[in-house]
């Protein structure tokens, strides 16, 4: 175990002495209070008008035993997420298995239980604290997979779109949501723009000739303050530009992946497994809920339609958000209120207490005390 990690050492002190950005508490006690209110109140959004009698009595007849194959199934999407994160990262530096694992199943579990996904930050800064992986770079590793991920959920959302029907008419209200196909197609186009976006960006940074004109124009950013002196001009050169460049430099290292065809089909094959697996938990899940009698396409298509409700603005754990989109997802295939909601609760739980615990455990076994987290004030990669 890395001596620096050791002790009073936390997330986000890592996060902290790099100086990422963060809108922050001045504690994770105060931060937590804060996620477990708006996770309430999300809650009480989706089940406000469930007769709880017969929600807690549905939850009795489930059959539990199938949580346990249903886990294990999840799980081995993490390690495959795992592989998939350790090759793209492998096009910059080379990490182990294990060095990949525990900052990503930190950055999971502080996804479920914090707001505004601190853990794609606390990823990155995990590296760079422990293997001297630019932060620049570890988050450039990030956003690729992720953006594997969209292309997938494209993918798989345009398939469910072309085979199943749903009615137009069909519309549950959360907060200030209506989840109904309109929602969904917004969603889905929103998707396919940023990815879009990011596909562009990812080419152009990667592109030698485009590097060297952007580096140009930064460099020539002092110019434009002419009536300054040299002194000025100097030390903005020093302190702004250069880092500067170093941040984009580093940044397109960690999509070096992508000019990588060969490559890029394993990422492809490799995220194809992750969803399968994922769909797959959810079908084995489903075994053990009386009344939920879908095909594995049918799950699949529930998991999508989650996912993408879920990609709106949410708590943490996205309680509450998740539930309401499992009824509206599972009333297409003619599913009662008190099945689809039984079924999402119990499901919802089983796919992120794990993760939280094996990130608990990940933070444990690397010296990374969540319990002691503080705000940070601004980026400096190094």
């Amino acid at each position: 175990m890395d001596s620096r990690l050791r002790g009073s050492d936390s997330i986000f002190d890592f996060l902290r002495d790099h100086h990422i950005l963060i809108v922050m508490k001045k504690n994770i006690s105060i931060y937590l209070t804060l996620g477990i209110l708006l996770s309430a109140l999300a809650l009480y959004l989706s089940f406000r008008n469930v007769p709880f009698a017969d929600l807690a009595t549905y939850l009795t007849t489930i059959n539990y035993f199938w949580i346990l194959p249903s886990v294990f199934i999840a799980l081995i999407s993490f390690v495959i997420r795992t592989l998939r994160w350790q090759f793209i990262l492998g096009a910059a530096h080379t990490v182990s298995f294990r060095q990949a694992f525990h900052p990503l199943m930190i950055g999971f579990m502080l996804n479920c239980i914090l707001p505004g996904r601190i853990g794609e930050l606390a990823r990155p800064a995990i590296l760079q604290k422990k293997d001297n992986i630019p932060f620049s770079t570890g988050l450039a590793t990030v956003a690729a997979e992720r953006l594997f991920d969209i292309i997938l959920l494209i993918i798989l959302s345009i398939t469910v779109f072309a085979s199943v029907h749903i009615d137009p008419a069909l519309d549950i209200s959360f907060g200030k949501y209506h989840l109904n196909r309109e929602t969904l197609l917004t969603i889905g186009a929103g998707m396919f723009k940023l990815s879009a976006v990011l596909i562009a960006g990812i080419i152009i940074i990667n592109f030698s000739a485009i590097q060297k004109v952007v580096k140009r124009l930064i460099m020539a950013m002092p110019s434009i303050f002419f009536f300054v002196g040299s002194d000025f001009k100097n030390r903005m050169q020093e302190k702004i530009c250069t880092p500067l460049i170093g941040f984009l430099e580093n940044f397109a290292l960690g999509f070096a992946l992508i000019k990588n065809p060969r490559k890029v089909g394993i990422c492809i094959v490799l995220s194809t497994i992750i969803w399968s697996l994922a769909a797959l938990s959810y079908y084995v899940m489903a075994l053990g809920c009386p009344g939920i009698r879908l095909s594995y396409f049918e799950i699949t298509a529930v998991m999508i339609i989650i996912c993408l409700f879920i990609a709106l603005p949410s708590v943490p754990g996205f309680w509450g958000l998740w539930e309401a989109g499992g009824v509206f997802a599972l009333s297409l295939f003619g599913i009662s209120a008190k099945e689809a909601l039984g079924f999402t609760l119990a499901n919802h739980v089983i796919q992120i207490v794990p993760v939280i615990i094996i990130g608990i455990l990940s933070a444990m076994a690397i010296g990374v005390n969540i319990l002691k987290l503080h705000a940070t004030d601004k980026l400096k990669d190094r």
